[in-house]
C-alpha cells in the first residue's frame, strides 16, 4: 500500500468519531425543534422495534399518533414524552 493509501485509511476513523459527535448534537436539537417524527425515527431515538411501539399503541399504553396524507404515523412531542415516561416506568420496575 502506498503512503497516500495508508494516510487515507486513517481518515475515516477520525471522520467517523467527528460525525458521531455531530449526529448526537443534531439528534438532541432535532428532538427539540421538530413538530413530528416518523415511526422509524422514534424507534431509533429509543432503540425499540416497530413491533414494540405498535404493541404499546394497541395496549393503550401510549396515545395513538396522528396520521399524514399517506396514513403513516406521525409522532408529536407529546407522544415522545409519553414513550419516555413509559420506558422510565418499565426500567424502574
Amino acid at each position: 500500500m502506498s503512503k497516500a493509501g495508508a494516510a487515507q485509511s486513517h481518515r475515516p476513523l477520525k471522520n467517523a468519531a467527528r460525525l458521531k459527535r455531530k449526529r448526537s448534537q443534531w439528534h438532541s436539537k432535532q428532538v427539540r425543534s421538530r413538530q413530528s417524527f416518523s415511526t422509524i425515527e422514534v424507534c431509533h431515538f429509543f432503540d425499540i422495534s416497530k413491533a414494540t411501539l405498535y404493541r404499546w399503541e394497541r395496549q393503550g399504553l401510549i396515545a395513538m399518533p396522528t396520521r399524514d396524507w399517506r396514513n403513516w404515523r406521525l409522532y408529536t412531542s407529546a407522544n415522545i414524552a409519553e414513550i419516555k415516561s413509559l420506558i422510565r416506568r418499565r426500567i424502574g420496575q
